[in-house]
């Protein structure tokens, strides 16, 4: 039992799925319609919290939202549909993900702009420090005279 206890313990403050729809009468009769609509609900932004899906935020505007979500699914439209017409009601912002199109593209594209620019600059600096650098000058005749006698293992006077 007493190693039982710290697992117990544990797991419960293991985070684990938390969902924002508290009332059973938001969720629809239908499971497939209902995880389907969660689905849905967890890739819209709470106008509200602004970085919490729909289905996470217990505002009330997210939760009029999440009714009217489940209102078009049960209407049979499709995810499609029912996300353009959020975007037409609501603006582009209710998408947790910003689809991909003229307007957003910079946005989409600049981790890898950034990357490449950082890669640039590193290869630009490394090739110009290079060309900076300065051969070692050779060797005079006493100084290869010592390092030939270090190499063959003898003593060297200084």
């Amino acid at each position: 039992m007493k190693r039982l206890l710290p697992i117990v313990f544990v797991a419960l403050l293991l985070p684990g799925p938390v969902l924002a729809v508290s009332d059973p009468s938001e969720m629809l009769p239908n499971p497939a319609q209902e995880k389907r609509a969660e689905a849905l609900g967890s890739r819209l932004r709470c106008l509200v919290c602004q970085n919490e899906s729909i289905e996470d935020s217990d505002a009330s505007l997210a939760r009029e939202l999440r009714h009217i979500l489940r209102e078009h699914v049960a209407a049979g439209e499709s995810d499609a549909e029912i996300t353009r017409w959020m975007v037409a009601r609501y603006g582009g912002f209710i998408r947790l993900e910003p689809a991909f199109n003229a307007t957003t593209a910079m946005l989409w594209c600049m981790p890898v702009l950034a990357l490449l620019f950082g890669l640039g600059i590193a290869v630009w600096s490394y090739r110009r420090a290079s060309r900076r650098a300065a051969p070692a000058p050779a060797l005079d005749a006493a100084e290869q005279a010592r390092l030939d006698a270090l190499l063959r293992g003898g003593s060297v006077e200084r």
